[in-house]
């Protein structure tokens, strides 16, 4: 033995006789192994902490991260810093502290596990620290080589730990460290379980993620700093979409990971709000001054949420959130890139509620090379030359206004700016004022501009006005939106309908997804074929199927139809119209079976023709609507607020997007086995 472990072995001694009786009457139902196993070093895992809501919970790292954590720590060098989780945080091995990269959070404790305890009202392990374990594995290690058991490890913090046997370790803590409504000898007495190694807890080690990035996706959130009603950050939100998508690439793409084909996409949250009510702004300050002093609540969570919706309509902090996207979008890429200087794949962008309508705002207004390289504005410029203005006047026969117009230095693209207030001021008649404007803001301005515009000569994608749109660094491949208002915004801007034609000028496909009782959502799509009434695309179940409740109603819908048709007069083509839904799609409940019951065969969707949807989606579907709950759809009210917040646990909205990214990546997609 080392002259630490002498030590050690003074402080383990025979275990007292009058141990107490809850406590011998547990050990004494265990099997004690008749010939000890040879001692051998116990394995150590790495473990971060979590608090939250006066809750510490230690979570486990990966295995691999683990065994990257435990290399680094055998070097023996101060400095070292371990990049883990997918390289979103840095852990300094010395410091036990682990760091986010990417985003604020405080930073978290790091510990080196090997032993771990479970009080009797506890639902987990815990790690003890370091010190503590290292004493614990000293005594057993004694006790293991020498074959002595039922000997106690008395500490200087009045702790006693009693080594029963290798299978049976318990904590007794002191009378002075126990809960305050203890009050019976029982309770009192009441030791902690103690295991060994984290091979003898119940804790599930996450699966290491690849280094492989194959995809990169930005989300940025809506109103408030809250973004589900369990009032969880973005930062908290995007972690559970991450680990959805995850489990999905396991289970839908599982050969192609096998084969190396994918690796995994990185979901980043870009934070907005608390630039916006930070103190840079002053504007929760100012707020504050004015607001009434009764229910307080309500009045707060208006100013913390709410509010964000009028300040987006105001040019002055409308002009702060567009660049704080902006900027924490590009400065996050810079990062990743930095960070994974192999990644050359794409990249897209995911906007929920408010936060849709500013990316939707932000592309519209881009710039792609030629007109970055010219300095002209976002948008599709019209194919003809108006020429200049005297040749423009002299098409529309009002040449005679040619020095008024010059003597205010006006050229066509300071003319397209022009309200009609200002050439009313110019002394212009109302007839040739509109033909002036009609004229050269067809034939010059682009179509998506960023000042104040007479929207009733404009037919397409209109951003928010009088705002300088910052640029992005890269060109998104696609642009998701999760239950988002852009249809009510640009039609209270005055925009009737979206040009066919038209398409965000650096992003070539977009997505308008939605749960159909969500108050917020608005659909796109009749906003480009106004013409025709076209049903939504239905996403499909993230295990390949309709929930059975949708099925049952699309059935009696059609035996509905079909009695009231009085389809070839007869009950019997009613019947086979109900009939037409497979009967595999409706196995027999068995009890205590949940609601949650699905059709396991994909449903009989009628032909639709074909439909031409612009160019906003590539000629594509732009409108995705997802599948209510079986117990949503007795009372859409009462989960209308919900379904606006949903979208961040939906598998079924993960999938989507995985299988976007990864068909034009090319990689197949695969239905799992029921």
């Amino acid at each position: 033995f080392s002259s630490s472990q002498k030590h050690q072995r003074d402080l383990v001694s025979p275990v007292v006789e009058e141990a107490s009786p809850s406590s011998t009457s547990s050990f004494e139902m265990l099997d004690m192994e008749a010939v000890p196993a040879p001692y051998r070093e116990v394995q150590p895992h790495w473990f971060f902490c979590r608090r939250a809501d006066d809750n510490t919970s230690w979570l486990p790292f990966s295995t691999e991260d683990s065994d990257k954590l435990e290399n680094a720590c055998n070097t023996g060098k101060s400095d070292v810093v371990v990049a883990v989780d997918g390289q979103r945080y840095d852990v300094r091995v010395k410091e036990r502290m682990r760091y986010a990269v990417y985003w604020e959070q405080a930073p978290t404790e790091v510990r080196r596990c090997t032993w771990f305890y479970k009080g009797d009202k506890d639902t987990k392990f815990m790690p003890y620290q370091e010190d503590f374990s290292k004493s614990l594995e000293d005594a057993y290690m004694i006790a293991v080589t020498l074959d002595e058991w039922k000997r106690k490890l008395d500490f200087p913090t009045g702790e006693t730990v009693i080594l029963h046997n290798p299978k049976l370790i318990m904590q007794y803590q002191p009378i002075g460290l126990q809960d305050e409504w203890v009050s019976t000898p029982s309770e009192q007495t009441r030791p902690r379980t103690v295991k060994r190694g984290v091979d003898n807890i119940f804790v599930e080690i996450p699966d290491g993620e690849s280094e492989k990035v194959d995809h990169l996706v930005f989300m940025v959130h809506g109103i408030g700093p809250a973004c589900d009603l369990r009032f969880r950050s973005i930062i908290q939100c995007v972690n559970d979409f991450r680990s959805a998508s995850l489990s999905l690439l396991a289970s839908h793409y599982k050969r192609a990971q096998q084969d190396g084909q994918v690796g995994r996409v990185e979901f980043l949250p870009v934070n907005w709000h608390s630039a916006l009510h930070g103190d840079a702004t002053g504007v929760d300050e100012d707020i504050q001054r004015i607001t009434l002093p009764s229910i307080s609540r309500l009045r707060h969570f208006t100013n913390d949420t709410l509010l964000d919706l009028f300040f987006y309509n105001s040019p002055t902090y409308c002009q702060t959130i567009v660049d704080t996207v902006a900027s924490e979008i590009n400065r996050l890429h810079t990062l990743f890139k930095q960070r994974h200087p192999e990644f050359n794949a794409a990249v897209s962008v995911v906007g929920h509620s408010l936060g849709s309508l500013i990316l939707f705002d932000l592309l519209t207004n881009q710039r792609n090379g030629s007109q970055a390289r010219e300095g002209v504005p976002s948008g599709d410029l019209c194919h003809l030359n108006p020429g200049t203005l005297e040749q423009t006047l002299n098409r529309l026969g009002l040449q005679q206004y040619l020095d008024i117009l010059k003597a205010e230095n006006l050229d066509l693209e300071s003319l397209a700016l022009c309200q009609d207030s200002d050439l009313k001021d110019l002394g212009i008649p109302l007839g040739p004022r509109k033909k002036i404007l009609n004229y050269v803001r067809r034939k010059w301005l682009p179509e998506s501009v960023t000042s104040a515009v007479d929207y009733e000569y404009f037919d397409v994608g209109i951003g928010q006005v009088s705002i300088d749109y910052p640029q992005l660094a890269f060109q998104p491949q696609t642009f998701f939106a999760f239950g988002s208002p852009i249809g009510m915004f640009l039609t209270v801007r005055g925009l009737k309908r979206i040009d066919p034609n038209y398409t965000f000028p650096t992003c070539k496909s977009f997505y308008n997804i939605y749960h159909p009782y969500d108050p917020v959502a608005y659909r796109i799509e009749p906003m480009i074929v106004s013409d025709v009434d076209v049903e939504p695309m239905l996403i499909p179940h993230h295990k390949g199927r309709k929930r059975m409740h949708l099925e049952l109603k699309d059935s009696l819908t059609r035996m509905s139809m079909d009695l009231k048709n009085n389809v070839l007069g007869s009950l019997r083509t009613a019947w086979q119209s109900f009939a037409r839904l497979p009967v595999a799609a409706l196995p027999p409940v068995e009890e205590g079976e949940s609601t949650e019951a699905e059709s396991s065969v994909s449903p009989e969707q009628p032909e639709q023709p074909e439909i031409k949807m612009g160019m906003l989606n590539g000629g594509r579907r732009i409108d995705y609507v997802l599948q209510e709950k079986p117990i949503e759809s007795f009372n859409e009210y009462l989960f209308a607020i919900q379904s606006h917040l949903c979208y961040w646990e939906s598998e079924d909205t993960a999938l989507l997007l995985l299988k976007e990214i990864y068909d034009k990546l090319g990689v197949a997609f695969e239905q799992p086995q029921q």
